[in-house]
């Protein structure tokens, strides 16, 4: 059992990156199903270019919770710019997404931490939007903290 009053949650830095991708492909391998080897080594290197790239342009940010030592959970927010409206000249919006908790760790509060810490730092940088997919398990988390159906109906196509 994890005491959450020994938890810390940090921003990743990119000497975090390996670890944080190994955990990304554990969560995808969860989510998604297991994948042929080569393309899980092909899928870790473009995730490792992708989290440093987008993370020294600013585009992205990672945190880590974290106990004795020990890594529980992830939560991570792309960030885009988008052109305005009527109301504001544009806008900075963030989607989140790597929500991982580490199997040993999971239904004792670690997802919330790491997502009242995105919250705070997407309030912080004046984000006026946030979106997410969410698995059933962690449809209510989010629910709890105000997240609904858009207003306007959301489309999507997968090319």
């Amino acid at each position: 059992m994890v005491k959450m009053e020994n938890v810390t949650v940090r921003l990743v830095g990119e000497e975090d990156i390996p670890v944080m991708t190994a955990h990304r492909l554990a969560y995808l391998v969860e989510m998604q199903g297991e994948r042929e080897p080569e393309y899980l080594q092909h899928l870790e290197k473009e995730l490792e270019e992708y989290f440093r790239a987008h993370i020294q342009s600013g585009s992205f940010f990672a945190l880590v919770a974290e106990a004795d030592d020990q890594i529980l959970g992830y939560g991570a927010m792309v960030l885009r710019s988008i052109p305005g409206d009527l109301n504001k000249p544009s806008y900075q919006e963030g989607d989140i997404l790597n929500m991982y908790t580490l199997p040993h760790a999971r239904r004792q509060g670690v997802g919330k931490l790491i997502l009242e810490a995105l919250l705070e730092k997407a309030r912080a940088m004046g984000l006026s939007k946030i979106g997410l997919h969410t698995s059933k398990d962690g449809e209510h988390l989010y629910r709890n903290y105000g997240f609904r159906e858009p207003v306007y109906p959301y489309l999507e196509l997968v090319l």
